[in-house]
C-alpha cells in the first residue's frame, strides 16, 4: 500500500484521469487484493447511522448460514466487533506497535478475535486524530491477514467503514470490495450522506472492482424519501429496519439480534438480516445509480 501525490491531469480524446490523480490518494498494492472466491463487502453511511450495528448483525446471519466470516472494523474507535465478541479488542495498529512494526513476531491470535458463532473480528484501528491516513492502517490490515493466510478459507468480509470522511483512506476499502451497502435513515441528513457516497463508489468503479450493492434503511418506520431518492438516482433497498429498542437493548448488552430473548419483533428483524445475506450471496444486481448535485437533493427531497 502506497501513498502517492498526483498532479491532475486533463481528460482529452481517449485518455482519462486515473484513481486518485489531483490528490492525495491510497493506491492499492496489487498483491494484497483479496482472494477471489470470497464475497467482499464494504459498509458505508453517515457517522451514527447504525453501520457497526448492521455490520456486526449482518456477520451474524451470515455465519447462520453457514459462511466462514470475517468482520474488518475500519474506524480508530474500533467498536466495530464488540457485539460479536462481547469486549473491545486490540486494535491492528496497536499490536503491529507493540513489535515495533515486525509484523513477522506476531501470530494471528494476537489480533484475531473470534465471535459470535465463529465470526472472526478485526479492528484495524488507526492513528490519532489528524496525524495520519486510516487507508494507510487498513491496507496494513489485509497484508497481516494475508501474510498469516486468513483470507483463504474466509467466504465473507465485512469492512465496517467511518462516516463522515472524504480522504483517500476513507475509500480504500472499496477497492477491496465487490459490493457497497449503504446505511441510511429516512430523513435528509443521511440520504445526503448517501449521495455522496455514491459519487466516491462511482469514482472507484472506474478502476475497481467495486459496485453499489444496494441501500439498507435503518431506524426508520417509514421510507418515503429513501423511495423517492432510490427512483430517482437508480438505488434499491436491499433490507428495512425499524427504530425498534430491541436494537438498541442488543448493544448494550453487547450482544447481536440474534443473541435476544425471542419475541414476534425480534424474531423478524432476524429474518431480515437473514434475508439480507441471501440476497447478497444469491441475488444482488450491480446499480448503475447516478448521484446527485447538492442542490439537486436539496430540492428533490421533503415536502411541498
Amino acid at each position: 500500500m502506497t501513498t502517492t501525490l498526483s498532479s491532475p491531469t486533463a481528460v482529452t480524446g481517449h485518455s482519462r484521469r486515473e484513481d486518485g490523480e489531483g490528490s492525495l490518494q491510497v493506491h492499492l498494492d496489487p498483491s494484497l487484493k483479496i482472494e477471489e472466491g470470497a464475497l467482499v463487502i464494504a459498509v458505508y453511511g453517515k457517522g451514527g447511522i447504525g453501520k457497526s450495528t448492521t455490520s456486526s448483525n449482518l456477520s451474524a446471519a451470515f455465519s447462520k448460514l453457514g459462511k466462514r466470516v470475517l468482520q474488518i472494523g475500519c474506524d480508530p474507535k474500533h467498536d466495530s466487533t464488540f457485539t460479536l465478541t462481547k469486549k473491545m479488542v486490540p486494535t491492528v495498529i496497536d499490536i503491529l506497535e507493540t513489535v515495533n512494526f515486525h509484523t513477522e513476531e506476531l501470530r494471528p491470535e494476537d489480533f484475531v478475535f473470534e465471535g459470535f458463532n465463529g465470526v472472526m473480528c478485526v479492528e484495524s484501528g488507526g492513528p490519532p486524530a489528524g496525524t495520519g491516513c486510516g487507508g494507510y492502517v487498513t491496507g496494513q490490515t489485509v497484508k497481516l491477514l494475508k501474510e498469516h493466510h486468513l483470507l483463504e478459507d474466509t467466504d465473507v468480509v465485512i469492512f465496517d467503514v467511518l462516516g463522515d470522511v472524504v480522504c483517500g483512506g476513507f475509500a480504500a476499502p472499496l477497492q477491496h470490495a465487490n459490493y457497497c451497502l449503504i446505511v441510511t435513515a429516512n430523513d435528509f441528513d443521511s440520504i445526503f450522506a448517501m449521495n455522496r457516497i455514491i459519487a466516491a463508489i462511482q469514482a472507484k468503479a472506474k478502476n475497481y472492482k467495486v459496485r453499489l450493492g444496494g441501500v439498507v434503511a435503518n431506524r426508520s418506520k417509514d421510507t418515503d424519501q429513501i423511495d423517492k431518492f432510490n427512483e430517482r438516482v437508480g438505488m434499491k433497498t436491499m433490507a428495512h429496519f425499524p427504530d425498534l429498542d430491541a436494537i438498541r437493548r442488543s448493544r448494550l448488552k453487547k450482544c447481536t439480534i440474534f443473541e435476544m430473548e425471542a419475541t414476534p419483533e425480534v424474531e423478524a428483524v432476524q429474518q431480515e438480516y437473514l434475508n439480507l445475506a441471501q440476497r447478497m450471496l444469491d441475488n444482488v444486481v450491480p446499480l448503475e445509480a447516478e448521484s446527485l448535485k447538492d442542490r439537486e437533493i436539496f430540492d428533490l427531497l421533503g415536502y411541498d
